[in-house]
């Protein structure tokens, strides 16, 4: 195609501006400096377009502003030789060309950041109050389904476990695995020095059964699974198919929620226990090669050292970890807005907060365990 160009001539009737070629976006760069050195005066100005080859949004956008200009310079614009195609083309370029210029933002002062904090301040109360409010309503679901079992949506679960637990199990264990073996690696590097190493059964079993092994499994369950739900139902959001849902007399919480809570609340205990084995069995084979504790003497401490309350205090943390990541998935779900940027920006949210909710909740049980003495 020929290369774009614009030419001007100039009569007692006034401006005739010749434009000619290919007016497409990758090859604007030619002549863009040339429409903008045009200065049109007042008067008639017509655009002679009939050497146009071809014509984009790009190019009808150099066109448009070009006649925009001259009409602010109080001329008059006329169009000629243009096809009905690139007319139409133009036509609606020109309408969605704003009339007067963004705004420039001012400086904030003191006073703009004071009452910006103070928005959010009230944004993030309202937003907690909603959220209590969705996990009174998903519990009012859940035990009205544990009184009436066969409202529970059983493909839907099976589907949800699925996706929570089987699918999620090679990561949980090779994350286990791996805390194990960082644990005795690192335990053996300080304990070598005061000759103590036999106390890595200890430092591995407790730190792992009682803290670690249920935390990391939730940190991982909220980035894949939680993200997965905000996503999903965010989508459905979008697509306005949790309005048609209401319209055919089934509840979102219900057809929704539930399923995905309660597969939480199933597979996040058994994820933990894999991970809990998966870490014991990495921080045993890298004491076997680093310490020299045989995986007879691993065991043999490991039950005689280890009660199995450390192991029950990772087990009871795990119903609520599960609890806090479904109800914050669905809740940011439940608010996200009519376009795919708020999905994303909700995904993104549901995955903060639950990480950090989980991590919060997990402080909360130490002090209480501590507290109690266990």
């Amino acid at each position: 195609m020929t290369r774009p160009n614009i030419h001007s001539d100039h009569d007692a009737n006034g401006v005739c501006l010749r434009i000619s070629g290919a007016l497409l976006t990758q090859s604007l760069e030619a002549v863009e400096q040339a429409f903008t050195q045009v200065k049109p005066l007042g008067g008639n100005v017509t655009f002679d377009l009939s050497g146009v080859e071809a014509l984009d949004t790009g190019g009808a956008w150099l066109i448009a502003d070009l006649a925009q200009r001259a009409r602010a310079a109080g001329a008059q614009v006329s169009y000629e030789g243009l096809s009905p195609a690139y007319s139409a083309l133009l036509k609606t370029v020109a309408q969605s060309i704003p009339d007067e210029p963004g705004a420039v933002s001012e400086r904030r002062s003191f006073a703009d950041w004071v009452a910006r904090v103070g928005a959010r301040t009230v944004g993030a109360w309202n937003d907690t109050l909603s959220m209590l409010g969705f996990l009174g309503l998903t519990l009012h679901r859940l035990a009205r389904t544990i009184v009436m079992p066969w409202r529970l949506r059983k493909a839907a679960l099976v589907s949800q476990m699925e996706e929570v637990g089987f699918k999620a199990i090679p990561i949980v264990a090779l994350m286990g695995f791996l805390i194990g073996v960082v644990l005795a690696f690192q335990g053996a590097t300080q304990l070598k020095q005061f000759g103590a190493e036999i106390f890595v059964v200890e430092l591995i079993s407790i730190s792992v059964l009682r803290e670690l092994g249920i935390l990391l499994t939730a940190i991982i369950v909220a980035g894949r699974s939680g993200s997965a739900f905000t996503a999903s139902i965010g989508s459905m959001k979008v697509q306005e198919e949790i309005d048609a849902m209401r319209t055919l007399g089934l509840d979102p919480i219900e057809v929704l929620v539930i399923p995905r809570v309660v597969a939480l609340l199933i597979m996040l205990p058994i994820l933990g226990f894999i991970a809990d084995i998966a870490a014991l069995i990495g921080g045993g084979l890298m004491s076997w090669i680093d310490l020299d504790v045989s995986p007879g003497m691993f065991a043999t401490r490991l039950k005689e050292n280890t009660g199995i309350w450390q192991f029950a205090i990772g087990m009871i943390k795990a119903p609520f970890f599960a609890l806090v990541i479904g109800v914050i998935a669905c809740w940011q779900a439940m608010q996200v807005k009519g376009s795919a940027q708020s999905v994303g920006q909700r995904t993104t949210a549901s995955v903060v907060q639950s990480i950090f909710m989980v991590i919060a909740l997990d402080a909360l049980f130490s002090i209480f365990f501590s507290v109690l003495e266990i």
